[in-house]
């Protein structure tokens, strides 16, 4: 009979879910693993009481926690209102000859439009969900997104992201900023305030800022509050044009610079699919 409890009470705690998506607010849903938050998705357009009103903005993630819960993202930043948490999000859209901007919200914003998956397992968390990017009031792209989540393990947790990009009713150009020969525009990240910043990537460490550098990945480590920690992001060897030029910022930015100083146009029936690896670790001092 123990014996019988025992076996009982290993099988309960095995099917016990360690990860829970709550509701927190009428435009984000939180996800927890145990009594640790993993992060917050932003379905409802956010506002920041002192930010533009013209930089309201919806469907990205912030804030981005550790497994030690130390917040690795920023939101409505001073210098850049329109850097938000991880988004992906590119200045140069252009729509029936128009150039639209999605970065800076110009003519072009996201609106979520349903829920395709909210699944928590005792191994894994699946969000799944469909946005449009809208001109006007016209739906221009079709935008999939899909973030699984590990348990975290040796004080890192993984997060992969899948984002596909489909024209509507017409073709829909990408492209990088121009503008010096910058490029970036695509899967990005804005980390929150900290100190002893340092960028790094497959080539070492990174000294000074760069535009179009190919990397595998990039990763930026720094002191936050007191505790070290580091966000690395990896491209998935599947992605066009990999590996990508990057971003990087020592001001904390982190950006794969995807189709960059070309352009991709998306055509309707043709997907556009992006995959990326997001490691999230608390390092010692």
């Amino acid at each position: 009979m123990k014996r019988l409890f025992a076996l009982t009470a290993i099988a309960l705690a095995a099917s016990a879910a360690p990860f829970e998506f709550r509701d927190i607010a009428p435009e984000s849903i939180e996800l927890r693993e145990g009594a640790s938050p993993v992060y917050v998705y932003h379905h409802g357009v956010v506002r920041k009481s002192g930010a533009p009103e013209d930089r309201a903005r919806c469907c990205y993630l912030h804030p981005v926690y550790t497994p030690a819960g130390t917040v690795l993202t920023d939101d409505f930043p001073a210098d850049h209102y329109h850097h938000r948490g991880i988004f992906w999000a590119w200045p140069v859209v252009v729509v029936d000859g128009e150039r639209l901007d999605g970065w800076l919200l110009k003519g072009l914003r996201a609106r979520f439009v349903r829920w395709l998956a909210r699944e928590a397992g005792p191994d894994k968390a699946r969000l799944a969900v469909e946005n449009a990017w809208m001109a006007g009031e016209r739906a221009v792209v079709r935008e999939t997104v899909e973030i699984l989540a590990r348990p975290a393990s040796g004080g890192r947790r993984e997060l992969d992201f899948r984002l596909v990009f489909e024209a509507i009713g017409a073709p829909v150009e990408l492209r990088g900023e121009p503008a010096e020969a910058k490029g970036y525009g695509g899967f990005s990240v804005r980390f929150a305030p900290r100190q002893e910043t340092v960028i790094l990537t497959d080539t070492g460490r990174e000294s000074a800022d760069s535009n179009m550098a190919p990397h595998r990945w990039a990763a930026l480590e720094a002191v936050y509050s007191g505790r070290r920690a580091a966000l690395r992001i990896d491209i998935d060897p599947s992605h066009p044009g990999f590996p990508n030029g990057w971003c990087l910022r020592h001001y904390g930015f982190l950006g794969v610079n995807y189709p960059g100083l070309s352009a991709h146009r998306l055509e309707v029936g043709r997907p556009l699919e992006l995959r990326y690896r997001v490691t999230l670790s608390d390092l010692e001092r």
